[in-house]
């Protein structure tokens, strides 16, 4: 039986099919010799993107595809993927290509020390610089960030950012509720997993579209944000050791 990877890349992609191509080898450029695989999660596309991936899956044995009949969404498809996943450390990122895989290897960096400390260390969250997105959503973001801060206290500049690195133990710690991928570093801190922060670069949109506008996401966020304000502070003991 083959041994699992020690690194599952998990993608959650609707629409995408522009940008999965390129982002699927650029992790494998990124990752080099590493044992890894990459999970795309088809969230019930309609452009043709399962059919490239089923013909990727064919030419690369380290890519596995995932097939949402209807979308259920960013988090839960992310769910649906770590399940899937084999190898004890997890990272994400968006399937419109804006994180670029090479930032990889910086995210993974941290759990590969030698430190006392990295054996607490449950989740690297990527914070990008100079975001290639229209001034609105900047701004838009900019105080969602200020305000899930000044209520959650998990010192993250930019908890939205796709590129994550965590593992797979940490993660099965937290609680489920949809749209938890926004509140992730506040969760494992939760839990008393450590979090760290990387800068990680970020790209323009090449093909498709967003699936959030800004009165979207405002909508969707507010109520999420008073949940995990509300799971926070009723929080148990740390069920790591």
């Amino acid at each position: 039986m083959q041994n699992p990877p020690d690194i599952s890349v998990v993608i959650p992609a609707k629409d995408e099919i522009v940008a999965i191509g390129p982002l699927v080898y650029g992790i494998k450029d990124a990752l080099g010799k590493r044992a890894f695989e990459v999970i795309v999660v088809d969230d019930g596309s309609t452009d043709g993107m399962h059919a490239k991936l089923d013909e990727l899956c064919t030419r690369l044995p380290w890519l596995h595809s995932l097939r949402n009949d209807t979308s259920v969404g960013q988090s839960a498809s992310i769910r649906r993927g770590v399940r899937a996943a084999r190898g004890a450390l997890i990272v994400t990122l968006d399937g419109d290509g804006q994180n670029p895989p090479d930032q990889i290897p910086p995210l993974i960096a941290p759990f590969e020390s030698n430190a006392p400390t990295t054996a607490a260390l449950g989740l690297v969250q990527g914070e990008r610089m100079k975001r290639q997105d229209t001034r609105a959503k900047r701004y838009a973001s900019r105080f969602a960030n200020w305000l899930r801060g000044a209520l959650l206290h998990d010192n993250v500049r930019d908890s939205g950012c796709g590129l994550k690195a965590f593992r797979r133990t940490a993660y099965d710690d937290l609680p489920w509720f949809d749209h938890i991928h926004r509140f992730m570093p506040a969760m494992m801190l939760r839990e008393g997993w450590d979090v760290q922060t990387v800068a990680v670069t970020h790209k323009e949109r090449h093909g498709g579209q967003s699936k959030y506008n800004n009165l979207r996401r405002g909508l969707v966020g507010i109520p999420d944000l008073l949940g995990a304000a509300w799971l926070i502070r009723r929080k148990g003991p740390p069920r790591h050791g």
